[in-house]
């Protein structure tokens, strides 16, 4: 399946999870935020929530600074 991750194309296997996705990309799991066809998506949630083709996904990452 096809899918949108940061606005470029990306070919997934069918059933692919969030939290699977994200640790195919090596994501820091606990500085990420993530929605999917721009609903936020809660870390709780990422295991079960199962991609579908044409979903746009959005990462965001923490950076610490001053």
């Amino acid at each position: 399946m096809n899918v949108q991750v940061n606005d470029k194309a990306m070919q997934l296997a069918v059933d692919t999870s969030l939290l699977q996705l994200l640790e195919q990309l090596a994501m820091p799991l606990d500085a990420t935020a993530v929605a999917v066809n721009q609903a936020i998506v809660s870390r709780e949630c990422w295991g079960e929530t199962v991609l579908s083709d044409g979903d746009a996904i959005a990462l965001f990452q923490a950076i610490a600074g001053g």
